[in-house]
């Protein structure tokens, strides 16, 4: 067999027993659904890049802005510094107090909320924790009375013995 020169186009069969055409497994269809993908993904990547291009541009514009601002701003707070430090000192330690105010009456009324259904037997979250804690408490309580009494009567016979043999 020689090797014949292809031609555009596609040819199927002909008198030499060869056939020029798609590929193997290739129809139509799969041709056009890929080059839909490929236009799909032509569009996203497209789609994509004028957005982070647009996204871009704009963070540049911004920091321009800021640098410029910070530049006109500069000599402004140079000026007042010895006015806007100290304000700013006290406007923080005021906003602190206050902040720190409202979390205490925030966590004094939870508490006293809890403490309420305790004793209402509503039983609240961790009364059971609460109630093992003082059973445990108590148990060592208990304990720690009962070798003081020992230690006592332990320590009144060494007294005794020694006030015994010293006559």
């Amino acid at each position: 067999m020689t090797d014949q020169p292809r031609t555009a186009g596609l040819y199927y069969g002909s008198s030499h027993g060869t056939s020029y055409g798609p590929p193997f497994g290739s129809t139509y269809e799969s041709n056009t659904s890929h080059n839909n993908l490929t236009s799909r993904q032509t569009v996203k990547f497209i789609t994509a890049a004028t957005i982070g291009i647009s996204l871009l541009l704009l963070s540049g514009l911004i920091f321009t802005g800021t640098v410029i601002s910070l530049i006109v701003a500069t000599p402004l707070l140079v000026i007042f510094s010895p006015i806007l430090v100290p304000a700013a000192f006290v406007l923080f330690l005021v906003a602190s107090g206050f902040l720190f105010s409202g979390g205490c009456g925030v966590v004094a009324i939870a508490v006293l909320s809890w403490i309420y259904k305790y004793l209402s037997a509503n039983q609240p979250a961790g009364s059971d924790t609460l109630d093992y804690a003082k059973g445990c408490l108590a148990d060592k309580a208990r304990d720690v009375k009962e070798r003081a009494k020992d230690y006592g009567n332990y320590a009144q016979g060494k007294i005794h013995e020694a006030t015994q043999g010293a006559y």
